[in-house]
């Protein structure tokens, strides 16, 4: 079950007021920083920027591929183990916009982790530790330990 944090706008398209819940600077900050880091081909300085300067939590020898998109307003909420591969064009969220609410929620990965090209995953959810997502997934639930996941919806498997 995915953990999220729920805040109601009474109606109103949160969207609308997105400078309400996180400051102009830091997204143009950190949409420069994140997009820079998508093409940049050195493992070393991408990890070293991600967790220094967008204050992610991330284990020694992660790696980020080409063209990952961590979540532009709140990177500090991803945590990401030891010897984790984040497949190319990966999307972590750690918040939604819906019509009537804003929610956010942490994303933790575990130690020794595959994520595969292409997967979205979704705010509030936890990655257990050996496990492999397959490419294209959306992860919109928990993953336990050594299990593959694969699909939309999402399928789980254990190992």
């Amino acid at each position: 079950m995915r953990k999220l944090n729920t805040e109601k706008t009474q109606g109103k398209n949160p969207l609308w007021y997105m400078y309400r819940y996180v400051k102009t600077f830091k997204i143009v900050k950190q949409t420069i920083i994140i997009e820079i880091c998508r093409y940049l081909p050195q493992v070393k300085i991408k990890h070293w920027i991600y967790r220094n300067v967008l204050k992610m939590n991330i284990g020694a020898y992660t790696a980020f591929a080409y063209k990952v998109v961590p979540d532009l307003l709140y990177p500090e909420y991803i945590s990401i183990g030891e010897n984790c591969v984040i497949g190319y064009n990966t999307t972590i969220l750690t918040h939604e916009f819906l019509v009537d609410e804003f929610r956010t929620g942490q994303v933790n990965i575990g130690n020794h982790t595959l994520i595969g090209a292409n997967v979205t995953i979704l705010p509030g959810v936890r990655i257990g530790n050996y496990v492999k997502v397959g490419a294209g997934t959306v992860v919109s639930k928990d993953i336990p330990d050594h299990t593959l996941a694969y699909g939309n919806p999402m399928l789980t498997k254990n190992n």
